[in-house]
């Protein structure tokens, strides 16, 4: 007893981090719910009665001359409508009184409407769009119909227990009364169903309609029969981060059901995840490093209650060292939304760093930000030197951002030199950059070329290029080169490029070369087909038609010497019919080979074979009949 409740401790004790985290990398942000605003301007454009109706439910028409057309153009839907009765007028009465139509509702479907209940319902959908219906309408369902509504839901789960059946019911549920508390014992078996996706999300099968349903019903139970929250807060984030992975949906029904199922999960308290994320892109300024998180709610909106305490744990990547491991990190008073962590004290180096968030240690998020450093050149050298090393080197020292005053000049036996240091302006220490180029740019000709500098044992950068052997990435062309030193890196926040020198480069071989037409038409190309096979002399294709004959031939030599039996050649139809359409073939097969193609032949061919076939079956038939008659005879 003693080693099982050591497990389930540490089982606990492993999970708890899991339990607390809460968290969601994102949110539906303005841009989001702007989008989705647009959804639902867009439906009321549409021939959807269900499109108008949510669009209503979301937007408040105010003028006049667009609710009117509007209320015309439901009623038209409505009686057009492909969708079951039930659904389609729930959708047209509840669209009316959101737009508030001046016209009123038919007699005849409120009295349908009115009369429904009193008949046997034949799914738990349908009792779900009567009773809202009734609700729409402003209309008491007595506590006897109640009663039986809730008798026929329990008669329905029972052959249909389906995840669409019950979400419907833990919908409808609430509206029923205390006598429906029955379906709260259902709740854990719909939720059981769910899909989970890659450890991230769960969904249920069906998407976001029926996610959203099952999810809404069944807080919707929750609350009104006092019952506890249907998921956990593990589940809360999985289902969250789904419904968010689906705001680019495209329908004013799934923007509705979308937006109902994230304010349902951001209300449910002990469970609610929240958002927290990095403001901007993640990149600090190792001058003035100030980390700034959003911590919202899924709707973006501030938390409320506000955290109390928010504390960040500092780690450097690279080593997982930790830098600071209690950071303040205090809200805006301007903005409820934003909290900031200034990292000056710990003067952070360059290089990537993990936060690890907490907040009333209910909420923790891990966020990854850079801090960019700044790159300086501690020295640079400039100068010309013999391919063999003859001569000593003439190297001149440039200043950044300085240009050197005298034109450098090299022919084909003479190569250019460049050295750098790079250092970490705060530390002084070499750096190592992504990017190290050095471009050399002919004004004249507007061409250019670059080479990659490299790093060597001293973590100085050279270049180093040899004129003569590289005249042809010149096209030899000789003149007055700029030469450039371009560095970059992700993790700097001053890459530059800088204009070091001026060359004249002279190569052996000076070649005019014409700038290549870079617009206009490009040549017509022509398709040309493979040319024939050469054909076998004449000779070969006659000596091949003559052993394709020679069988023929010999039947009709071997019929002549031996005689033909026609004894059983009768002028019956059948008979006639094989024997032309056999003969048909032949001659198509002779035709095929004379002119026709393979589909042509085919299309020819199958109504004669059909023909021959049923010939030939009903001929030898008779044949058969013929002797067994003869049979039975003797």
């Amino acid at each position: 007893m003693l080693k099982l409740g050591l497990v389930i401790f540490c089982v606990l004790v492993a999970s708890g981090p899991t339990w607390s985290a809460r968290t969601v990398d994102s949110h539906l942000g303005q841009k989001d719910l702007s989008r989705l605003q647009k959804v639902f301007v867009d439906g009321f454009g549409s021939s959807d009665l269900q499109s108008i109706f949510f669009s209503s439910l979301n937007i408040q028409l105010t003028d006049a001359t667009q609710k009117e057309p509007l209320c015309k153009k439901i009623a038209t839907l409505h009686s057009e409508s492909k969708l079951n009765s039930f659904e389609k007028d729930y959708y047209y009465i509840g669209a009316s009184r959101n737009l508030g139509c001046s016209a009123k509702i038919d007699e005849g479907l409120l009295s349908k409407v009115y009369s429904s209940l009193n008949s046997e319902l034949g799914s738990s959908q349908e009792i779900f769009y009567r009773v809202v219906t009734h609700k729409v309408l402003g209309v008491e369902i007595n506590e006897a119909t109640q009663e039986k509504l809730v008798k026929r839901l329990q008669e329905l789960l029972k052959k249909d227990d389906t995840l669409s059946g019950l979400g419907y019911a833990f919908n409808v549920a609430p509206l029923l009364g205390a006598s429906a508390s029955f379906i709260a014992n259902r709740v854990e078996d719909a939720i059981v169903q769910a899909d989970e996706v890659d450890g991230k999300l769960l969904q249920f099968e069906g998407g976001l309609s029926i996610t959203s349903l099952i999810i809404n019903g069944a807080f919707g139970v929750s609350k009104t029969f006092n019952k506890p929250v249907p998921i956990t807060a593990d589940q809360a984030v999985k289902f969250a981060n789904y419904f968010l992975s689906r705001r680019s949906v495209q329908t004013a029904k799934g923007a509705h059901v979308l937006i109902e199922a994230l304010k349902t999960i951001s209300g449910a308290d002990k469970i609610a995840p929240v958002c927290v994320q990095l403001i901007g892109n993640g990149q600090l300024d190792a001058q003035s490093p100030t980390l700034n998180v959003a911590v919202v709610d899924l709707l973006g909106k501030p938390l409320s209650p506000a955290p109390k305490v928010i504390n960040a744990k500092v780690i450097r990547k690279k080593d997982s060292s930790v830098l600071a491991d209690k950071i303040t990190v205090a809200s805006k008073s301007s903005d409820k939304t934003t909290y900031v962590a200034d990292l000056a004290s710990l003067k952070p180096a360059r290089g990537v760093y993990q936060a690890e968030l907490s907040a009333d240690g209910v909420y923790t998020q891990t966020l990854q930000f850079k801090v960019l450093g700044r790159v300086k050149v501690q020295s640079l050298e400039v100068g010309i030197a013999e391919s063999d090393a003859s001569a000593a080197t003439r190297k001149q020292s440039v200043t950044y951002p300085g240009k050197l005053q005298e034109v450098l000049s090299a022919d084909s036996t003479q190569k250019l030199l460049l050295k750098a240091v790079l250092v970490d302006e705060s530390t002084s220490k070499p750096l190592a950059v992504h990017q190290a180029f050095v471009r050399l740019y002919n004004k004249k000709t507007d061409k250019e070329i670059i080479f990659v500098a490299e790093q060597d044992s001293s973590k100085a950068y050279k270049f180093d290029m040899d004129v003569g052997n590289n005249g042809k990435n010149f096209n030899y062309q000789s003149g007055t080169y700029s030469i450039y030193l371009t560095v970059g890196d992700s993790s700097l926040s001053n890459s530059f490029e800088w204009l070091v020198a001026e060359v004249q480069l002279k190569f052996n071989e000076d070649k005019e070369v014409k700038p290549k037409n870079t617009s206009g038409p490009l040549p017509e190309i022509i398709h040309q087909f493979r040319v024939p096979d050469k054909r076998p002399p004449r000779i070969v294709s006659d000596i091949f038609t003559g052993l394709c004959i020679t069988p023929l031939v010999l039947l009709f030599v071997f019929w002549g010497k031996l005689g033909i039996n026609v004894s059983n050649l009768t002028l019956a139809p059948s008979t006639i019919g094989f024997h032309l359409g056999f003969g048909g073939i032949l001659v198509l097969f002779f035709v095929f080979w004379l002119q026709l193609n393979m589909f042509q032949t085919l299309r020819l061919l199958i109504p004669i074979a059909v023909f021959t076939f049923l010939a030939g079956n009903r001929l030898l038939r008779r044949l058969y009949a013929q002797r067994n008659s003869k049979a039975s005879a003797s």
